[in-house]
């Protein structure tokens, strides 16, 4: 392993220590371009945050706070709907967004194909790992609520839109 990827593994499994005990790989380098937000819900061309100052991308017609209800409402506009949990459904693309024990939305993570899950942590790398709960903890909280669709597939532009 380069000396680059085990800094970032270290780091990794400092500030994520559930994932210390479970299989989990690295997918993608560190990019400031795209956040979480973006990354589950298929873009990974530009950041969402629903800042006031209008510095982010943040969809229409959704209101620019930084609660669970904005979140899921941005992911409602791209054609989910609210679900009870994470467990895999062949043909079903779920979303989690994970909130801080204040309430405030932290992270969103997306399940993929084979029922693994996929987060972008901050402007750090991309991963894929086995269970939702590898990423909660101290930084993100816990997921809090769980929205799917239709599994997508990609589209021409590399980004997901439904089947």
């Amino acid at each position: 392993m380069g000396e680059e990827v085990w800094d970032e593994v270290v780091k990794l499994e400092l500030n994520f220590p559930r994932l210390t005990d479970t299989a989990y790989g690295i997918t993608s380098e560190a990019t400031p371009d795209y956040n979480c937000i973006a990354w589950a819900a298929g873009d990974d061309s530009r950041w969402w945050e629903p800042d006031p100052f209008f510095q982010y991308y943040w969809p229409e017609r959704v209101e620019r706070q930084y609660t669970v209800r904005a979140y899921a409402e941005a992911f409602l506009g791209l054609g989910f709907e609210l679900c009870t949990d994470g467990a895999f459904e062949e043909g079903k693309e779920k979303v989690a967004i994970f909130a801080a024990p204040d309430g405030l939305p932290t992270h969103a993570a997306r399940q993929l194909s084979d029922g693994t899950w996929t987060s972008k942590l901050g402007k750090s790398v991309d991963i894929r790992h086995v269970n939702l709960e590898d990423v909660g903890g101290r930084i993100y909280g816990d997921p809090v609520l769980m929205l799917q669709r239709p599994t997508a597939e990609p589209s021409s532009s590399g980004n997901y839109a439904p089947s």
